[in-house]
């Protein structure tokens, strides 16, 4: 998305502020996933002012009073781009999983994010019903 979606998508007016927060999760060492996360900046003030990042931003959600209450994920396929590749060490043009998620805190957009997983070391599974 762009600056101006990832805005939208927030409920944010242009040129107000958004936090990225760009991780790479390792599994035995090795990237597996590539997550870029945009937050909300005005609803966790100081977020990523320290010297180190919380180890996990849900659980970092959750001790401000913020954990998001319900989410809209979206999964497609794709193949890595040359930055994407570099950084998930592997060719480019490996199949990707795409996974877009919108999160809401009670009913106001709290993250977009977007992760990008190598298909080759992920399953996906769906669980219906109860």
């Amino acid at each position: 998305k762009s600056p101006a979606g990832v805005a939208r998508a927030l409920g944010l007016a242009p040129r107000e502020p958004v936090l990225r927060w760009r991780r790479i999760r390792l599994a035995d060492g090795s990237p597996v996933c590539l997550s870029d996360a945009y937050i909300n900046a005005a609803l966790v003030p100081g977020l990523l002012d320290g010297p180190d990042l919380p180890a996990s931003l849900y659980d970092e959600l959750t001790a401000r009073g913020r954990r998001p209450t319900w989410a809209e994920d979206s999964l497609s396929a794709g193949v890595a781009t040359a930055d994407e590749a570099a950084l998930l060490e592997c060719p480019e043009g490996t199949v990707v999983i795409r996974l877009t998620r919108r999160a809401l805190w009670e009913d106001r957009p709290i993250e977009v994010s977007r992760s990008v997983y190598r298909a080759d070391l992920h399953t996906v599974s769906f669980q219906l019903g109860g």
